[in-house]
């Protein structure tokens, strides 16, 4: 069988890379483009550990094949952080100790991000229900919700001095 030849965006850069037409796009970020970020944890979209944006819209990769990447733009927890400095989302994550064994949290953290975008201003309840399709065995949730809060408040701050 023929490999697939896929043009598209990770992380802002332009990306091309062959792949087998069933190859999930969790293999192909992991396998040839050594985005080791996103985790495998269940593969069949119940966990979030393979957390991913394809045109903002969060997705688990293990359920995305890499030939429907063409023409699209992803981003991977690697596509957070700006060089050297963490994301205010990583940082708050590890201020509060939001995370714990480490298999959710670029799912968990892409997630946030995604709420994040979508709604600056969430309340605690669509907080948990967005990351509901995450799954977590370590940290009990508390410390993640309170770490995506608070950077949602410092977020919005930072707007409105920004704008002063």
């Amino acid at each position: 069988m023929a490999k697939l030849h896929v043009t598209t965006t990770v992380n802002g850069e332009p990306m091309e890379f062959l792949c087998e037409p069933y190859e999930t796009m969790l293999d192909a970020l992991r396998g040839q483009l050594g985005l080791t970020g996103s985790k495998e944890g269940c593969s069949s979209g119940d966990c979030g550990a393979c957390s991913i944006t394809l045109d903002d819209r969060l997705v688990c990769s293990c359920l995305m094949l890499a030939a429907e990447a063409e023409g699209h733009e992803i981003r991977t927890i690697e596509g957070m952080a700006n060089g050297e400095r963490l994301h205010p989302l990583q940082q708050k994550f590890l201020e509060h100790a939001a995370l714990q064994c480490g298999i959710c949290t670029s799912g968990m953290l892409v997630a946030s991000d995604a709420l994040l975008k979508k709604n600056p201003d969430p309340t605690e309840e669509e907080v948990r229900f967005w990351l509901a399709g995450n799954l977590c065995r370590c940290t009990g949730y508390d410390k993640i919700v309170r770490a995506v809060m608070e950077t949602a408040a410092e977020m919005r701050q930072g707007i409105q001095e920004a704008a002063q």
